[in-house]
């Protein structure tokens, strides 16, 4: 009996001193305990924690984004491919002071529009990307021009320097005479191509284009098939400029090119003045 006393005041001794205390509220359970032991139970994820967890989360989907759309600029603006190697082919003519129609003084410069022609090619491009579809263009090409004379005439540098008018020999039926020229040209254009149905653009080009004089001659054919031909600088300056432009669908494309820049060396030209060339055509490119 005894015995069974001393188990139970034993018992109530150890629940008195184990028990929960009544001054402070668990953080487990939010219920009020006693005071001398107190029980923290932290979770291995809080609610700040889960707040600084769902800022990285976003921060580093920003970054991600951002990463991503450097990327896909980047690789847009390394896969533009402008409109300018190829062929080319049209017509040319010259002008003075903007106007077609020559001077009286100049009529032996007038042309057979239709047979003057001039015929390039474009064998190497560099293309700058801003993005896909937009981007600068240059290259390198060769310039041919056939300047066809409407009259028997030809052309010769005169004892004054100047460019004059020459006549070929009168026994000798003209069938045909013209002053040709060779250029190496390169470019600086401005492209923007316009999406334009599955998978295709119109493009558009604009800038400047600059070439360098390789050759010049004149040549007179003869009703009998004979040829004679003229080589020379024919005062023309070494270097010339001017404005470009083309527009086209795909790899087609029309170009004009009008030349501002003096295209022969000052006061040599025909009677002293200077000539504006230009020209009008179709290309076909070859950009991919």
């Amino acid at each position: 009996m005894k015995r069974i006393i001393f188990i139970l005041a034993a018992t109530g001794i150890l629940s008195q001193a184990f028990g929960s205390p009544s001054g402070e509220k668990s953080k487990a359970t939010g219920q009020r305990t006693g005071s001398a032991i107190s029980v923290t139970v932290t979770t291995p994820f809080s609610a700040s924690d889960h707040r600084n967890s769902d800022m990285h989360d976003r921060n580093y989907g920003r970054r991600w984004d951002q990463d991503e759309e450097e990327k896909w600029h980047d690789n847009g603006a390394r896969s533009f491919r402008g409109h300018w190697a190829g062929i080319e082919f049209g017509f040319n003519n010259w002008g003075f002071e903007r106007d077609v129609i020559l001077p009286d003084n100049l009529s032996y410069m007038t042309l057979n529009t239709t047979s003057s022609n001039c015929f390039n090619i474009n064998f190497s491009q560099l293309n700058l990307g801003f993005s896909r579809h937009m981007g600068i263009v240059s290259g390198i090409g060769l310039n041919w021009n056939n300047y066809r004379f409407q009259n028997d005439n030809s052309i010769a540098v005169g004892l004054s320097g100047t460019i004059a008018e020459f006549i070929p020999d009168n026994t000798m039926p003209v069938k045909k005479s013209k002053f040709s020229d060779l250029y190496l040209n390169v470019p600086v254009l401005l492209e923007i191509q316009i999406p334009a149905g599955f998978s295709n653009h119109l493009n558009i080009a604009a800038g400047v284009i600059g070439g360098i004089k390789i050759n010049a001659w004149t040549k007179v054919v003869y009703e009998d098939k004979e040829k004679s031909r003229i080589n020379g600088d024919y005062n023309l300056n070494l270097l010339r400029g001017g404005v470009h432009a083309r527009v086209g669908y795909e790899n087609f494309m029309i170009f004009g090119t009008y030349y501002l820049t003096p295209w022969f060396q000052e006061m040599k030209g025909p009677e002293g003045l200077n000539l504006e060339p230009f020209e009008i055509g179709i290309a076909f490119t070859f950009n991919d």
